[in-house]
């Protein structure tokens, strides 16, 4: 196959050199022409996934438009930029052209998913989401990974998984897209709160109440917009919350550690030098939220810590101190009666 990946991050790094190794044609976009240039002069992203040779059949271009030509699309790119870059296809890709985002996050503007995003910008095209728990280190290490690929058409789903599966990176199928990517998302969040307990010198027990009560809010939200609760135990959901509020790969983690420190959200991104898409996240899970009218009293913890200048001390006492209830939703209702 011939497979173009936009975004030359550390994920979509990692996936080209494994869709390459998988025997595949791939074309490798970076809007930086110095970094394509570095790219192919040391065989390695010696940036954003030092120590992993990239294989020599790897192109790199900064050419959007001769991305066009794939028999795959991966898009690859950070939330914000995906309109944009993206965008650019439109009038060049053609009919029902398979493209399968890999990012994780939601436009902060629009209050969309990428996916969503994607539908907006390249309307002619099948579009589909692959999620799950993946730290690019571990996939460039051929460490056993899963993931899930969710489309409208099963087709396409069973597509995207021949294309990606091999002995040590396994694809399950599903048909729940608003699910699957906003598991994928508002993981991120609760990521950064993971890290910011870290952070404050919490222990096992606050990151397991988080973890746990992160995801009941998440499943809210989802249902609330229209997803499966069932789809949120899965690998987009609890599988991936688990990575990435675990490992010290997760930059979610490693940047909420930071504020817990005492840095600001600014200091935090400007010393992990990448993307924390759970920042900017945590922006539209709020206001989600809001629009659903839906309790999400952790994410709105975190809204308070990132952007209006609250103490996370004072974030973990107002979590405390909420009022009593029961801990399943249908026991908290019957209370009421």
């Amino acid at each position: 196959m011939n497979i173009s990946v936009i975004g030359s991050g550390s994920w979509g790094t990692a996936i080209a050199i494994m869709l390459a190794q998988n025997g595949h044609s791939v074309r490798l976009w970076s809007f930086s022409q110095s970094e394509c240039e570095g790219l192919k002069a040391h065989g390695e992203n010696k940036l954003f996934l030092p120590g992993f040779a990239i294989p020599q059949s790897v192109e790199y271009t900064t050419d959007i438009y001769t991305c066009a030509n794939a028999n795959l699309i991966v898009c690859a790119l950070p939330s914000f930029a995906v309109r944009a870059t993206m965008g650019q296809l439109s009038s060049h890709i053609k009919p029902a052209q398979v493209v399968v985002n890999i990012s994780k996050g939601l436009e902060t503007e629009s209050l969309l998913t990428l996916s969503a995003v994607l539908r907006d910008t390249l309307p002619t095209a099948d579009i589909a989401v692959m999620t799950g728990p993946s730290h690019a280190e571990e996939v460039a290490q051929k460490a056993p990974t899963t993931n899930v690929v969710a489309a409208a058409n099963p087709k396409t789903a069973n597509f995207i998984q021949d294309i990606f599966m091999n002995p040590y990176f396994r694809v399950y199928t599903h048909d729940d897209i608003l699910g699957v990517e906003l598991g994928g998302s508002l993981k991120n969040v609760i990521a950064l709160c993971a890290g910011i307990s870290d952070g404050l010198g919490f222990g096992d027990n606050t990151k397991a109440a988080l973890m746990t009560r992160g995801i009941s809010e998440i499943t809210r939200l989802g249902i609330a917009m229209g997803a499966k609760a069932e789809t949120f135990a899965g690998l987009s959901g609890i599988g991936d919350l688990i990575v990435t509020c675990t490992s010290m790969h997760s930059r979610n983690r490693r940047a909420g550690i930071l504020i817990g420190q005492g840095k600001t959200a600014s200091e935090a991104c400007d010393e992990i030098k990448m993307v924390v898409e759970g920042i900017n996240t945590c922006r539209a899970a709020k206001y989600l939220a809001d629009k659903y009218n839906v309790e999400m009293p952790i994410i709105n913890q975190a809204y308070a810590v990132l952007f209006e200048n609250k103490p996370a001390k004072e974030a973990t006492l107002s979590l405390m101190n909420r009022d009593k209830r029961h801990e399943s939703e249908k026991g908290f209702l019957a209370s009421l009666k």
